[in-house]
């Protein structure tokens, strides 16, 4: 599959228009080892490599569905279970909430938890932020819309925690990171120093406290958004939703996360997209109709996967056994309209 010369250019006019100063792609087809395309530098200028460790952001929400999947497949709890059950002391465990509707933000949810609830700043942590998930009401009725949320993939990771006796980012290495043998880390400092991301890091750049970033937002082990990876990682945590490796989920339950589970229902992304329809599945997203969208027109309706606001996305297309990531070095919102046309190059080269 000649995807290098075909993405090559692509990636250098990305990186030419200073979109972004450089990005990581891995692409995979079957299960073949992942290839990599390397273009520019991180934020800081420093040149990027294969293994370069990224803020994946919102990707970490494949990595916390998959935790929750397994424990599912092991017997441990069931799809259709309330809330309630679970975690019966949380406000939004109402009648209609269920595990399912967490996964596909059907839920009813906002976005993120009030933030008097959980201040942002040096006294932050995961367990403030459990407990400001567990405090969060509904904002509108479960099972009416497709609402994006952090708060049920908080939601979901202290029903991980209740379930194994232990700190989510514990279980998820146990049930996710070591049986998928990639390298990745929530909560905790990596070994070497992480890609620094550029762009709009808000009111704290610059900062201790400055998003993707710092030691103190990679302490906060969000379930929803901070979960630090390499390329093959996040190329990983979506193959894992496409049978590989073979038995990390049984192949009914796999086919049942990718499948669309909102019937048809309207959604948006963050408030700042709206579509009529919005297909998603028990975790990753679903292409579907929408329009715009990160992936392209060409990849087909059924194919999945997950984008993240620190500029990165991974994908698979099942219908040509293709999926690719690609972390970059600048924040979403400046080039994210760029990444259909990564993606179309990646498929065009399948094809």
């Amino acid at each position: 599959m000649p995807w290098h010369t075909s993405l090559r250019p692509v990636l250098e006019e990305i990186v030419q228009a200073r979109a972004v100063p450089g990005l990581v792609v891995a692409v995979a087809r079957g299960d073949q080892a992942p290839e990599h395309l390397v273009v520019g530098s991180d934020g800081a200028g420093q040149p990027l490599a294969a293994d370069a460790l990224f803020p994946v952001a919102s990707i970490t929400k494949l990595a916390t569905a998959l935790a929750l999947l397994r424990l599912v497949a092991a017997g441990s709890l069931g799809l259709d279970d309330s809330l309630g059950r679970h975690l019966p002391e949380a406000v939004a465990a109402i009648e209609g909430v269920t595990l399912r509707r967490l996964l596909c933000h059907t839920a009813g949810l906002p976005i993120d938890p009030p933030a008097e609830a959980a201040p942002y700043g040096p006294a932050l942590d995961w367990p403030t932020l459990a407990r400001a998930c567990l405090a969060t009401s509904p904002a509108i009725p479960p099972g009416t819309r497709m609402s994006y949320s952090n708060v049920g993939p908080g939601l979901l990771a202290v029903v991980v925690e209740r379930l194994t006796g232990q700190r989510f980012s514990a279980a998820l290495g146990e049930l996710v990171v070591a049986p998928l043998g990639i390298e990745a880390y929530l909560g905790q400092e990596p070994p070497r120093a992480p890609a620094r991301v550029t762009g709009a890091l808000g009111e704290h750049a610059g900062t201790d406290l400055e998003p993707f970033n710092s030691a103190f937002w990679r302490s906060l082990a969000l379930p929803w958004g901070g979960l630090l990876t390499n390329a093959t990682g996040a190329l990983a945590l979506v193959r894992a939703f496409a049978g590989q490796p073979p038995g990390f989920l049984p192949p009914a339950l796999r086919a049942e996360a990718t499948r669309d589970q909102t019937g048809g229902l309207p959604g948006d992304m963050m408030g700042f997209l709206q579509w009529p329809r919005s297909p998603w599945g028990l975790g990753p997203d679903l292409r579907g109709d929408k329009a715009p969208h990160w992936a392209p027109a060409e990849a087909s309706p059924d194919s999945f996967g997950h984008p993240g606001a620190s500029g990165t996305l991974a994908w698979a297309d099942p219908a040509v056994d293709v999926a690719w990531s690609m972390l970059g070095a600048h924040t979403f919102e400046a080039w994210w309209a760029s990444w259909p046309a990564i993606g179309a190059a990646i498929l065009a080269a399948a094809a």
